[in-house]
């Protein structure tokens, strides 16, 4: 009986690591970038740099958490090169 439920757990743990693993946490302020091996906070400056590299690179505004990996990782990397006083967002 006990092995049935400690197989359940594991299974459960196992479908769990994937959506722990993306590049951005659904509903959380955070986000990782495992290019890197960093967190990034998601407020309201990477919100308005984020704005900046769509249009920068013609892009149509989607949700960050609805971009494919190949695109977040292209912000990630644009993002690394583009500090906040590069982009002239204001820092409060």
């Amino acid at each position: 009986m006990n092995f049935r439920f400690c197989r359940a757990g594991l299974l459960g743990a196992a479908l769990l690591v994937p959506v722990s693993t993306t590049a951005i946490a659904w509903g959380a302020d955070k986000v990782y970038h495992d290019q890197y091996n960093q967190d990034h906070k998601w407020d309201a400056h990477e919100d308005r740099a984020y704005r900046v590299w769509v249009k920068e690179n013609h892009r149509k505004y989607r949700d960050f958490a609805k971009l494919n990996e190949q695109d977040r990782q292209a912000y990630w990397g644009w993002r690394h090169e583009h500090s906040d006083a590069v982009l002239n967002i204001n820092i409060r």
